[in-house]
């Protein structure tokens, strides 16, 4: 499967699987696993707690008012999206997290994350948090539209590069090559492994 020839930058989008799943995954070769929901990525957490080597991933919205009950149990937040959330982070997180700023580049109301033009804003404000390692962007595609996700995918890596970012996350199971194609760092995949398990 083409796909594991990425092994290192996959974050497995394990909303689509169960436990005994996630395992077969894991004997894959995987290590990075993500959710999009706090309570889930508990149960899952508790439920593989024998296979200490996971890196656990949010990779959906983080409502602030459940950041203390999930920010101690994560290795990376996807999706920080404002002062607001990252205040409650630093109130409650013991060691500095790694944090992307998920960033809507289609500029759909629809969609999570803030517009280009509140990044900067966003960035120095939370520059005095020690408890923020801001480490990168992370965006979403357009459903059904490859050529306007390669735009905005093309738009993400120009910004890794303006602002020495170390990762982005982009990229999912229909629009992966594309992200590839821009150096994504993170592939967060979830629905090609049902081929392999």
């Amino acid at each position: 499967m083409k796909i594991l020839d990425y092994k290192d930058q996959i974050v497995v989008a394990s909303k689509y699987f169960n436990s005994d799943e996630m395992i077969k995954i894991y004997h894959l070769g995987l290590r990075n696993f993500g959710e999009n929901y706090v309570n889930d990525l508990l149960t899952k957490k508790q439920s593989l707690s024998h296979l200490n080597d996971i890196k656990w991933h949010l990779i959906g919205h983080l409502q602030t008012n459940k950041v203390k009950k999930i920010i101690n149990e994560i290795d990376y937040l996807h999706t920080l999206d404002s002062e607001k959330l990252a205040k409650e982070i630093q109130k409650y997180r013991q060691m500095p997290l790694n944090c992307l700023i998920q960033l809507n580049l289609e500029e759909n109301d629809q969609k999570s994350g803030i517009f280009i033009n509140q990044l900067d804003d966003l960035m120095k404000s939370i520059e005095k948090y020690d408890k923020i390692n801001l480490i990168g962007l992370m965006t979403i595609g357009t459903i059904n539209d490859l050529e306007k996700t390669e735009t905005i995918f093309k738009e993400l890596a120009s910004l890794k590069s303006k602002y020495s970012f170390k990762v982005i996350s982009m990229g999912m199971s229909q629009d992966y090559e594309i992200a590839l194609k821009y150096h994504s760092d993170f592939l967060r995949i979830g629905s090609l492994f049902k081929e392999v398990i």
